[in-house]
């Protein structure tokens, strides 16, 4: 239920998007001369992502602005599996091992708190430069090779969802996979190398001026999760000249 009522807030659905390529295509076909190629997925963007972003923490603030106490997994459907290895949680053991970054992963990073810095790499590339643990995650459109070893942000594939009007106006779908075991959370709520996660970025702006990005994200772990792990977060756009300061992993 809950995630019906997230994705509510977003009726941009893929059928949209085909129907609006085919109008595109039928335009181009009336008109005279072959078409030219694609635009890239720069030049098409359905919205304006780049710039930095702070995150504004308005709900679970306990959960995110502090690291939770062993044994804190409200609201996150785990399994028994996932139960057990959490309350096990033991920092110490990770800094021991060099795994400082099990919470900086991408099913866990972009619920801490900081700010996320977006670019335009090439005209198929966006990175996202984020201040908690140093982290940069990386959205590639179109096919690209599957990595061989996972990684902490994983392999992203990103696409543009269009509205038919207006037009140039839409969503970012992002599909994250292989991405190494890590935390949901910092206090040790685990997700597995099998996981797999979808996002969805919506920029909106305010009466008052300012403009947002809301994003759902929805994670699927067999391991570990009973169904999926569906979140809202929220940025807010600040100038490009604010100081952007990335920040060590802490396992703590």
């Amino acid at each position: 239920m809950k995630y019906q009522l997230l994705r509510a807030l977003f009726p941009i659905a893929t059928a949209v998007a085909v129907l609006a390529t085919g109008s595109l295509t039928a335009e181009a076909q009336r008109g005279q001369g072959p078409a030219g190629p694609p635009p890239t997925p720069k030049a098409s963007a359905a919205i304006d992502l780049t710039g930095t972003w702070v995150s504004v923490i308005s709900e679970d603030w306990a959960l995110r602005m502090v690291t939770p106490a062993k044994g804190n997994y409200l609201r996150v459907p785990i399994t028994p599996v996932a139960r057990k290895i959490a309350d096990s949680w033991d920092p110490a053991k990770d800094e021991a091992a060099g795994e400082q970054c099990k919470a900086y992963g991408a099913a866990g990073v972009m619920r801490l708190p900081g700010r996320i810095r977006l670019t335009w790499a090439d005209e198929r590339t966006l990175n996202m430069e984020l201040e908690a643990g140093g982290q940069t995650r990386v959205f590639r459109f179109g096919q690209s090779p599957t990595p061989a070893q996972p990684s902490w942000q994983g392999h992203s594939v990103a696409e543009w969802q269009y509205t038919l009007n207006p037009p140039r106006s839409g969503e970012l779908k992002v599909t994250t996979t292989r991405m190494r075991p890590g935390y949901l959370r910092k206090n040790g709520v685990p997700y597995s190398a099998n996981t797999s996660m979808t996002e969805y970025f919506h920029r909106m702006s305010a009466p008052n001026g300012d403009t947002w990005i809301t994003l759902v994200s929805e994670v699927s772990d067999p391991e570990n999760l009973r169904e999926p792990f569906v979140q809202s977060t929220h940025f807010k756009k600040v100038p490009d000249n604010t100081p952007f300061k990335p920040e060590v992993c802490s396992a703590r």
